[in-house]
């Protein structure tokens, strides 16, 4: 048999090397190592198998010429046969060419199967009877990469030459055993780079996973808005008209996004936790509405007790006891925060703390002490401005932390995506008071998942979760007030994103009964 050319050899090799360099999908590129290895060899058939977890032979594309078989790879067709293991009961797997090969890390050449007396080629036989081949010259070739472990076995059938079956020659084994060692550090460099994704995605899950050890509340939220901002991405993608309709996200930049969405609350590791749960006006560590109680109780005692002493002074107890109880429930329903506090029940928080006061000690003081004062005077919500700069600080600390990561290329966009979500399209939001032209449409897209989350939420200890009418309303007029982008908006609504998402996480709202035409700021088609 004459030696290979070397020119149509150099030239199978630089293809391969230029599609091991550029292909992703790894089942396309063994299907391309084996096609290549059998291009160089004109073998008749050859079967190319992935390792998996150590221990077994996965088959990934099987071709023969012959008996017109092509499996797996990208075609259309399953292998139907079980993984290889490489080893039986802790022994090396010898009833397989393959499996020996991979667990001795040495390449098998068989010039007839039907001779060969130092390994067991009776399966092949019984497959040829089967079948009705011939099995004669087989290479069998471990792809070992530059550490010297194994990911992957290529197996060739039957060598030709001028329709002939031949012996694989020396330079066909030498090429073929080159060719692999390049293929196995590809595909280990391959392996490294998903590993590290994964990695990477896993130590964001990581970080959300603390803020939820630290506080489930948020925590659901951090699991709830990746979610959410990749079903409006599918949904973005799904729309052809509008201006949006040019609009696409490719895989990288879906992976990016949802990236972002894991981080985008990170800062809020080292937000306190009785900021981020405060559920109550008066809670820090616990809800003070029960030591200004217990003030209040000392109060009454103190008003009976004088009334007892100081008969003269005609105290109506009774009418003042029952003033006290009307006013001990006002306080602990306006303590809830559950609705906006007007300005008549500051008033008469003002009242109370100096019309309470109680003696300590033989000084005089209100029960209400000035910061307590101050909380249960908060209008809206359970947050003091001060306690409203630390939550708005975890996206100052986001941006720290996410700026200071050194990204790879094809996630570059993470910090951008992750730290626009507390921005409006006017410019009015924070942290940097972008306009909707300085955002990416990713980063617009994070933003309305993370307001909808919230409002849908009812795992927040500080509010009830709202209806799905209430909810769309609300963000109906966030889009015409230029909160949050309308374009994003529209293709929410259009594309009942609200409704999927409704299912999955709050389906005791989902059967809501909606009519579209009703969301402010959109028009159903």
């Amino acid at each position: 048999m004459p030696l290979l050319n070397n020119k149509d050899a150099l030239d199978e090799l630089l293809a391969l090397s230029y599609r091991l360099s550029t292909e992703k999908n790894t089942t396309k590129l063994l299907e391309d190592i084996l096609l290549s290895a059998k291009a160089l060899t004109h073998a008749d058939g050859g079967t190319i198998y992935s390792i998996v977890d150590g221990q077994e032979l996965k088959f990934e594309t099987l071709l023969n010429d012959s008996l017109n078989l092509y499996m797996g790879g990208t075609s259309q067709t399953a292998i139907p046969f079980k993984n290889i293991p490489i080893y039986l009961d802790g022994e090396i797997n010898k009833n397989a060419l393959v499996s020996l090969a991979a667990a001795t890390q040495k390449p098998i050449i068989i010039e007839d199967a039907y001779q060969a007396c130092d390994h067991d080629m009776s399966g092949a036989r019984a497959m040829d009877q089967r079948i009705g081949y011939r099995t004669k010259s087989v290479l069998t070739v471990p792809m070992q990469n530059h550490d010297g472990d194994i990911n992957g076995v290529l197996q060739l059938i039957n060598a030709q030459y001028l329709g002939q079956v031949v012996p694989f020659n020396q330079q066909e084994i030498d090429l073929v055993l080159s060719m692999t060692s390049l293929a196995a550090v590809a595909l280990t460099n391959k392996q490294l780079i998903t590993e590290m994704e994964v990695l990477f995605e896993s130590l964001a899950k990581v970080i959300a996973r603390a803020i939820d050890e630290k506080s489930p509340y948020t925590g659901g939220h951090c699991r709830r808005v990746p979610e959410l901002t990749m079903m409006i991405a599918e949904a973005v993608n799904r729309t052809h008209h509008g201006p949006l309709a040019e609009f696409h996200l490719c895989e990288q930049e879906k992976s990016a996004l949802n990236v972002a969405g894991w981080l985008h609350d990170c800062g809020k590791i080292a937000t306190p936790e009785y900021v981020m749960d405060k559920a109550t006006k008066l809670q820090t560590i616990f809800d003070r509405i029960d030591y200004l109680d217990a003030k209040l109780e000392i109060y009454a005692q103190q008003l009976e007790l004088k009334a007892l002493k100081e008969p003269e002074l005609n105290i109506d107890l009774a009418s003042a006891l029952e003033q006290l109880a009307a006013d001990r429930d006002f306080l602990k329903h306006t303590n809830l925060g559950s609705e906006f506090l007007p300005n008549e029940s500051i008033e008469r928080i003002e009242h109370l703390a100096k019309t309470y006061v109680i003696t300590i000690n033989g000084v005089e003081q209100s029960v209400f002490t000035d910061d307590e004062l101050a909380c249960l005077k908060i209008q809206r919500g359970t947050l003091t401005p001060e306690e409203r700069t630390i939550i708005n600080h975890h996206i100052d600390v986001t941006v720290m932390m996410l700026d200071s990561l050194p990204f790879p290329k094809h996630l570059k966009s993470v910090p951008e995506y992750a730290c626009g979500h507390h921005e409006k399209m006017d410019g009015t939001g924070y942290p940097k008071g972008l306009t909707k032209e300085q955002m990416s449409a990713p980063a617009r897209m994070m933003a309305i998942a993370d307001i909808f989350e919230a409002l849908t939420a009812s795992d927040r200890p500080y509010k009830p979760g709202k209806t799905l009418k209430e909810c769309l309303k609300i963000m109906g007029f966030m889009a015409k007030d230029q909160h949050i982008d309308a374009d994003l908006f529209n293709i929410f609504i259009k594309e009942k994103v609200y409704l999927d998402y409704a299912k999955k996480f709050v389906p005791n709202i989902a059967d809501e009964d909606i009519d579209e035409n009703d969301i402010p700021n959109y028009t159903a088609p």
